[in-house]
């Protein structure tokens, strides 16, 4: 109602509050704002919804899991709890309580489907999204027990012979647990199968368990039914879970109870459970003989109805036209091969950068996957991925993820200029009036020259999360110079050159408005090396700074300004090898290393390389990084536990060590370790390829030994581009136009 706005909303909110005793919520709000630059969108909704949702289970967590520690819980509750280990949190006053040690967890899918369940470190399975969860024990008849969670070492490992599947592998004294997940996909439905495999020595039973958790923690169930037939579930009557035989013996809880775990042993044999709270646990236990080994499969419908006539393809359909690598190292070659696997797996139709926490659509993210989907070889899913980008863009022009970041326009025009360039095809009719609406945009954003250390500059955003408060970033900045020399380029190709010359002099521009700002900086700290933003000083967030020269290009391999912030942030934030992020992530990013290592290659520095094989240590059993890594644990502490973006940066990584372009000049074997090149006692080439480049995809095959020999096949778009191999330990060589091999030579 119009009178509405006329009410005295903000006197009635400081009263009300002031009364009962709180502090005043606007000047609060007030003294927060004073500690960033003024924007116009404080904070993103998307993220401060996300925020709610996550600080809501946790403050669910609070009042449930500190106080029922005799409960068997999820990995990451078990260690953070326990005063004894390295990952415990002390709770004191926090109001939620949070899994900031052990967040890791590896996603099983088909191709072409949303639905990912997730497997923790100890073997959980949370089927659905955001769900419950499975747990899977073994009690012997002598009185011991088999917890996975509550053990401090096993085996778990990701196999990809048919796609992906996770193998975890748990024993003491006289009882051995093995769990194998997957999916796939049948005539009726999407399935989720998690097979067992269990024995004890005594005897004793295999336990199938329901749990309300997950690696986030509590996940409400209220309500859990066993059939008459005793081989099927039906959770809060929606959710079934089938067993392949009659359940033997079943127990069933609530939260007044206590869990399941407790009453294992009882000869009673409930057949359902109801919890106004929502903590229903329940156990399926099947008999084991003495030293017998008993089997038994589950199988979890999937919400998704794909079945395998109108699913996409499948993981072979995938696989077979990919860029396969092929290197003497089996821990860089399975991380390749577990990235590919997850680049594929979370782009159904987006991309997604994880497949729990960050679920959701990102043009930041969407930039650096679909990038890593074109140098998998995986075209088509990055073109599907990328006819989505029209239908999120404003009628002003604005590339719309989340409110407040300045980055989005540029990434979005940048990575369709990466896949025109890559793929040799023209640009689609109806993504022309984005480009150049989005282009327009860029130049519209940039605040006015007025003479202030921001001036010309984007306004000040909350861009990417990890470099800081609001401020005006270079990171932004640079996006969005190279979105507009994107621009360029396509509207070249496509006939528009007047467009062409109105966006090269506003890129021409913003280059020198930045040039300058970084002139004063350089100035102001006493050293090249460029901070977050003209408002900084030389901290962590200058990590954003790094996108000058990787992924864009946008300065020469040798820029003191580029160099001079990777021996910066090298010196003052790396921790066990990896580059710390003190902004939000506090902890060790796998995908923000192998940036400042994708400098250190473009610059020929071998310690692109030791910065490699620190990231390949950082990862998981299954191959995977979350988004950022406990600096003590080693387990994830922020984000999603399975981070596709840092998969997506492994990839591009191998990728640009075999073959990357500069300018005109396409480089092959400049980041490969020399001890690779001169093991003549290998039993097979190196080899890599079909690697699609900006000149038309290309095949490398290394013979190692005292003088390697590389050789090529390549079918360019047009006229075969200029080759230089700049092999570490060798001599650089220029090939002859029409050459497809050369012997490298030792320096």
């Amino acid at each position: 109602m119009p009178w509405m706005k006329w009410l005295p909303w903000r006197f009635f909110i400081r009263r009300f509050a002031t009364a009962h005793g709180f502090l005043d919520p606007l000047t609060v709000m007030a003294r927060l704002q004073r500690f960033a630059e003024p924007s116009e969108v404080s904070e993103p909704i998307e993220l401060l919804r996300a925020g709610v949702i996550f600080h809501a289970r946790a403050l669910m967590n609070s009042k449930v899991i500190q106080h029922n520690l005799d409960w068997v819980w999820p990995y990451w509750i078990e260690r953070q709890f326990d005063p004894s280990d390295i990952s415990f949190i002390p709770r004191a006053f926090s109001i939620t309580h949070c899994n900031l040690s052990h967040r890791n967890w590896t996603a099983v899918g088909v191709p072409g489907s949303e639905e990912m369940p997730v497997v923790d470190p100890r073997g959980l399975l949370t089927p659905h999204y955001d769900s419950w969860s499975i747990d899977c024990w073994i009690i012997g008849d002598d009185g011991s027990a088999l917890y996975p969670s509550q053990i401090d070492d096993l085996e778990q490992s990701l196999e990809l012979e048919d796609g992906v599947a996770i193998r975890t592998t748990s024993e003491n004294a006289g009882a051995k647990l093995t769990t194998r997940v997957w999916a796939e996909l049948t005539e009726q439905n999407n399935n989720c199968l998690l097979h067992l495999r269990g024995s004890h020595a005594a005897g004793g039973w295999l336990v199938v368990s329901l749990r309300p958790c997950n690696p986030e923690g509590v996940a409400l169930v209220h309500k859990v039914t066993l059939n008459n037939n005793r081989n099927q579930w039906l959770v809060d009557g929606a959710d079934k879970i089938l067993f392949d035989r009659p359940i033997d013996r079943h127990h069933a809880s609530d939260y007044r109870r206590g869990d399941i775990s407790l009453y294992l042993r009882d000869e009673s044999n409930e057949t359902h459970a109801e919890c106004e709270v929502g903590m229903a646990t329940a156990a399926a236990l099947f008999r084991m003989a003495p030293g017998e080994t008993v089997d038994t499969l589950v199988t979890i419908p999937q919400h998704s109805k794909l079945n395998s006539r109108n699913a996409r393809s499948s993981w072979q359909d995938n696989l077979d036209s990919h860029c396969k690598m092929t290197v003497p190292d089996s821990e860089m070659q399975f991380l390749y091969d577990a990235a590919v696997r997850t680049l594929i797996l979370h782009s159904p139709h987006d991309v997604y950068p994880g497949p729990y926490t960050y679920k959701r659509f990102w043009f930041r993210d969407a930039a650096f996957m679909i990038q890593s989907l074109l140098h998998a070889g995986l075209l088509e899913r990055a073109e599907r991925a990328l006819e989505r980008f029209p239908s999120r863009q404003k009628r002003n022009g604005y590339f719309h993820s989340q409110d407040g970041e300045w980055d989005s326009n540029g990434e979005a025009l940048w990575i369709l200029d990466q896949f025109c360039r890559t793929t040799g095809q023209k640009l689609k009719a109806e993504f022309l009036d984005p480009v150049l609406r989005g282009t327009q945009w860029i130049h519209n954003k940039r605040l006015s020259k007025d003479g202030s250390r921001t001036g010309g500059l984007l306004p000040a955003g909350f861009s990417a999360e990890h470099l800081g408060p609001n401020d005006c970033y270079y990171w932004d900045d640079f996006w969005g110079i190279a979105g507009q020399h994107s621009a360029v380029a396509i509207c070249q190709r496509e006939s528009h050159p007047q467009d062409a010359e109105t966006f090269q002099s506003q890129a021409d521009d913003f280059m020198l408005t930045v040039d300058e700002s970084l002139s004063q900086c350089q100035e102001r700290l006493g050293r090249p090396a460029m901070p977050a933003s003209p408002n900084r000083r030389l901290d962590a967030g200058a990590i954003g700074s790094i996108a000058a020269g990787y992924p864009l290009k946008l300065f020469p391999e040798d820029d003191p300004r580029l160099l001079d912030l990777v021996e910066f942030l090298m010196e003052k934030c790396f921790v066990s090898g990896g580059f710390f992020q003190d902004m939000i992530h506090s902890g060790i990013n796998a995908y923000l290393t192998i940036h400042v290592a994708q400098v250190l290659l473009r610059a020929g520095d071998r310690r692109c390389i030791d910065l490699m094989r620190n990231v390949a240590k950082l990862a998981s059993p299954t191959g995977q990084w979350p988004e950022a890594i406990h600096p003590h644990s080693f387990g994830g502490c922020m984000g999603d536990g399975q981070h596709a973006w840092a998969a997506a940066e492994w990839l591009t990584m191998q990728r640009n060590c075999f073959v990357r372009e500069e300018g005109d000049v396409l480089i092959l074997a400049s980041g490969l370790p020399e001890e690779w090149l001169r093991d003549g006692s290998a039993q097979k080439p190196i080899r890599f390829g079909p690697a699609p480049t900006h000149f038309g995809p290309i095949s490398i095959e290394i013979t190692p030994g005292e003088k390697p020999r590389i050789s090529w096949s390549a079918r360019w778009h047009g006229t075969a581009p200029t080759i230089e191999i700049r092999a570490f330990g060798f001599k650089t060589v220029e090939a002859p136009q029409d050459a497809e091999m050369m012997e490298l030579q030792s320096l």
